[in-house]
C-alpha cells in the first residue's frame, strides 16, 4: 500500500512525512512518501493534501504542477481512494474560499472558507495553539480520540460547512470553528496532526488503516 502526502512547495512536509512513516511502520500500512510527482499520485492508495499559508496561494501552487490537480480528482472521484486535507489543504475540499479574493476549492465537501471573528475581543486572530476537540460524529478517523483531546492549530479563517452531517468536530474559539470535516472517502483536519501528539498520531494511524 502507498500513501503518498502531495508536495507543491507549500510548506516543510518534514514533521509531517515524519509522523507518517512512523506510524505507517507502527500499523503495517505500507510505503509512505512525499511527491510532487502526478504519476505517484495516480497510483496511490492513500492522498494526503497538505497547506501551509493562504488559501488562493495555495490553490494556485497547487495548480501550478501540471497534471496535479487532474491526478488528484481522478484519483478521489472516480477511484475513491481516500484523501486527507490538512490545514489549508482541508480548506481547499470547500466550495469557495474568501481569503483576501474569492478562490473556488474542489467543492468535495460544500461550504465556504471565512474570517475567523471570535465573540472576546480578548481572543487574537490568527488562532494560533492548542485547543480541545469536540467529537460531534463518529467516524473511522476519529477512533480513540474524545472530546477533549487536544491539537494544535494554526490559522486565521475557517471552513464553514454547509451539511451539519459533514462536521466531525469542532473547537472553541469565542464561538464553533470547524476542526474536522469528512464525507464519503474523504476527510480534513484543520489542525496539524503531526504536531499534535498523541491524538495527531493516533488520527494519522486511524487514516492510514481506514477502508471506506
Amino acid at each position: 500500500m502507498l500513501t503518498v502526502l502531495i508536495d507543491y512547495d507549500s510548506g516543510n512536509l518534514h514533521s509531517a512525512e515524519k509522523a507518517f512513516q512512523r506510524m505507517a511502520a507502527e500499523t503495517g500500512a505500507g510505503e509512505v512518501i512525499v511527491s510532487a510527482r502526478p504519476d505517484d499520485v495516480a497510483r496511490a492508495d492513500r492522498i494526503v493534501l497538505p497547506g501551509d499559508g493562504a488559501f488562493p496561494a495555495c490553490r494556485a501552487a497547487l495548480a501550478g504542477v501540471p497534471g496535479m490537480v487532474e491526478a488528484i480528482t481522478e484519483a478521489v472521484t472516480a477511484r475513491a481512494r481516500p484523501l486527507l486535507g490538512i490545514c489549508i489543504g482541508m480548506q481547499m475540499l470547500a466550495t469557495r474560499g474568501l481569503e483576501y479574493t474569492e478562490t473556488p476549492g474542489f467543492g468535495w465537501i460544500g461550504g465556504e472558507v471565512v474570517p475567523i471573528r471570535p465573540a472576546a475581543a480578548a481572543l487574537k486572530v490568527p488562532h494560533m495553539g492548542w485547543n480541545d476537540l469536540v467529537i460531534d460524529r463518529p467516524h473511522p478517523v476519529t477512533a480513540g480520540i474524545g472530546t477533549g483531546s487536544h491539537a494544535y492549530f494554526v490559522h486565521s479563517y475557517q471552513f464553514r460547512v454547509s451539511d451539519p452531517a459533514h462536521l466531525l468536530a469542532h473547537c472553541d474559539y469565542g464561538g464553533k470553528i470547524t476542526a474536522i470535516v469528512g464525507r464519503d472517502t474523504i476527510v480534513g483536519t484543520q489542525f496539524h496532526p503531526e504536531k499534535s501528539h498523541a491524538a495527531g498520531l493516533r488520527l494519522i494511524a486511524n487514516f492510514l488503516a481506514w477502508t471506506p
